[in-house]
């Protein structure tokens, strides 16, 4: 069996518990298809790089896990089936820890014009 990262975009006007729920769903449907969970990480509410179905922002889930290509397969068919998710990528990876990814470490970005009045004057 080899290891395998997923990244589902879900859809901005959904919740983030029911983002969670659409997380849990699709790892029941990992472990029913002969695989086995590793870890599931939310990356939370974020700015997409470029609209996708006409939406700015999207809930990113990976989910890390063990299985064979029928796992992916079964996966990838239910997520392409839902209206929830905007988009997926599954990528096999030689290992998978149950540490927290780079995403999960990095700082919060700046969103644009957040920096205080007195430093733009400055600049000047």
């Amino acid at each position: 069996m080899a290891f395998y990262e997923n990244v589902m975009i879900i859809r901005p006007d959904v919740t983030p518990a029911q983002s969670e729920a659409i997380a849990k769903k699709f790892a029941e449907i990992v472990e029913a298809n002969e695989g086995k969970m590793i870890k599931t990480e939310n990356w939370k509410l974020r700015t997409l790089a470029y609209r996708i179905k006409k939406h700015k922002k999207g809930h990113y889930i990976m989910l890390g896990f063990e299985g064979n290509g029928n796992t992916v397969n079964e996966l990838e068919r239910q997520q392409r089936y839902s209206d929830d998710i905007l988009r997926f990528l599954s990528i096999q990876v030689e290992e998978l820890t149950a540490e927290p990814s780079i995403m999960m470490s990095q700082k919060p970005v700046r969103e644009r014009g957040s920096r205080p009045m007195a430093n733009r004057a400055s600049e000047a």
